[in-house]
């Protein structure tokens, strides 16, 4: 009898031969003339978009109206005497996200690989060239190296300690709170209205809030709606289907003028508190049936070898059922995540300048009328650049998490 060793499996397997450029391109764009003639036709028509959308940039598009409100497009109309603040929360946020960097990647071989390097000397040739980024970048050239030398530390400390990711969790919670007072001030700094927020800053700050607080309470409702209780069913199951049948304007409008009815009798929160909620609340909704699709996805085999090791409710879900339920739901809840980034825009309906209502007030200047496609093409781009973010960020957790295949 001939007995199999790991090795002759290894060489029995068959070998994976890589396609040049051309083979590729015949096999999956020319295998045929019907494939053959749909590229080109294809090819034809993104190639002239592409020239058309070039000429215009290069030779009619008027940018001027970028660099000369970039201010505006960050932060409103916070305090141009009180920036060194945003620029402090910004360099904070740089070496948090390259101390997560190092940690994460304490398991490669090697940090600074080819890719990473063109990446960052791409970052640092885009603030150097681009005309709102080149003013400010003996500021932002700094801070691209703050990331890079985080990542080396955090690299380091992430080999010799490797229970230090739970502190870099706890040091981004607590940054929230840190983010909160530079902005705001209190505490030692002169106090900014909250009607002087707004651009970015306020986007990012509604987005943050929004899913930090709709992901608990969407996980609560999640559990409710499955629950063996008929009243905590019942309950949930009426929160989820009233709110997915009201839209987001009317629950932000509701939230303005509801809110307060809940609150003592002269407490009236601020506005931008109400909308966040209001945006937490109407996301929570359906983040739970995002989170019941896979818990449904669990194999109920796998709670009943729970009970037979003698688990309890609470630790069956929390170290069983939840852990694969969540990954099973990484795709969704992070679609849903964007989707909430992307409904801040809606802030503007409620009196809130958030990034797309500066567009429209800079617009509204008769120094830029006419000039809607520079800064609503400009204010897409970073609309992508932070949903791809989120979107790769998730697939990055996917492949991480993804044993299935090992």
């Amino acid at each position: 009898m001939t007995t199999v060793t790991p090795d002759s499996l290894s060489s029995t397997r068959p070998e994976v031969v890589g396609l040049s450029p051309w083979a590729w391109a015949k096999k999956n764009l020319f295998s045929d003339w019907f494939n053959s003639l749909l590229t080109v036709v294809l090819v034809t028509i993104l190639g002239w978009l592409i020239f058309r959308l070039a000429n215009w940039a290069l030779t009619t598009a008027q940018w001027q109206v970028i660099p000369n409100n970039v201010g505006l497009f960050m932060t409103g109309t916070y305090p141009s005497s009180l920036y060194a603040r945003v620029w402090a929360l910004l360099a904070m946020i740089c070496l948090l996200a390259g101390l997560s960097w190092g940690v994460l990647s304490r398991n490669l071989s090697t940090l600074f690989s080819r890719n990473v390097l063109i990446g960052i000397g791409a970052i640092c040739a885009f603030i150097v060239l681009f005309p709102p980024t080149r003013p400010s970048s003996l500021k932002l050239l700094p801070m691209v190296a703050m990331v890079a030398g985080m990542a080396a530390i955090g690299r380091q400390a992430g080999r010799q300690r490797p229970g230090i990711g739970k502190w870099v969790s706890l040091l981004w919670f607590l940054s929230y709170f840190v983010a909160l007072w530079l902005i705001g001030g209190g505490l030692g700094l002169t106090p900014v209205s909250t009607n002087d927020w707004g651009g970015l800053m306020l986007t990012l700050l509604a987005a943050v809030s929004g899913i930090a607080l709709c992901f608990p309470l969407g996980l609560m409702l999640a559990l409710g709606r499955r629950s063996a209780l008929p009243v905590v069913r019942w309950l949930s199951t009426a929160y989820i289907e009233v709110v997915r049948g009201v839209p987001l304007v009317a629950f932000l409008f509701m939230g303005q003028v509801l809110i307060p009815l809940f609150l003592p009798a002269g407490t009236r929160p601020d506005r931008i508190l109400r909308a966040i909620i209001a945006l937490a609340l109407f996301s929570a909704a359906y983040l739970a049936e995002n989170v019941r699709a896979g818990l449904q996805a669990v194999p109920r085999g796998q709670r009943e070898a729970a009970m037979s090791l003698g688990l309890n409710t609470p630790t069956t879900l929390g170290l069983i059922i939840l852990p694969q339920a969540l990954k099973i739901a990484i795709p969704a809840i992070v679609g849903q995540f964007i989707s909430l980034f992307q409904d801040t825009t809606l802030l503007a309906i409620v009196g809130l300048a958030e990034l797309l209502g500066i567009g429209r007030s800079i617009l509204a200047n008769p120094s830029y009328l006419g000039r809607y496609a520079e800064v609503y093409l400009f204010l897409g781009v970073i609309y992508w650049f932070f949903c791809y973010a989120m979107s790769l960020a998730s697939r990055k957790i996917e492949d991480k998490l993804n044993t299935d295949e090992r």
